[in-house]
């Protein structure tokens, strides 16, 4: 399965309604992922940028992206960006085909 990194903020009407009913969002996020066959692996919050990090697992792109839509189609983030996780191994073989492409900068000759 692929691993995705998800970060979010939420609107500040969510973060009201969680002062007001504080809740462990765990659960909901664990929820939706395997509704499409995933997994939750981890959920943190932070300071900064984002409000929250979660990492999931998923069959495929397709099945991630039909949950995070289901979740920002919800109303309660204020943004949200998920990030495909590659292991070493494929960024070591995505290294090797590179290596098999003849790139050429914009505006140098094709001739080498």
């Amino acid at each position: 399965m692929t691993v995705y990194l998800m970060r979010f903020s939420y609107t500040p009407e969510t973060w009201s309604k969680l002062i007001q009913n504080p809740e462990d969002r765990r659960d909901a996020g664990r929820a939706y992922i395997e509704q499409v066959g995933g997994k939750l692996l981890g959920f943190w919050y932070g300071f900064g940028e984002y409000d929250g990090y979660a990492i999931f697992e998923a069959p495929d792109n397709v099945s991630m992206a039909g949950a995070v839509l289901a979740i920002a189609g919800g109303g309660a983030l204020a943004s949200v960006d998920t990030t495909v996780l590659m292991t070493v191994e494929d960024t070591l073989k995505a290294l090797a085909k590179a290596k098999g492409i003849g790139y050429r900068r914009p505006g140098e000759s094709s001739k080498a």
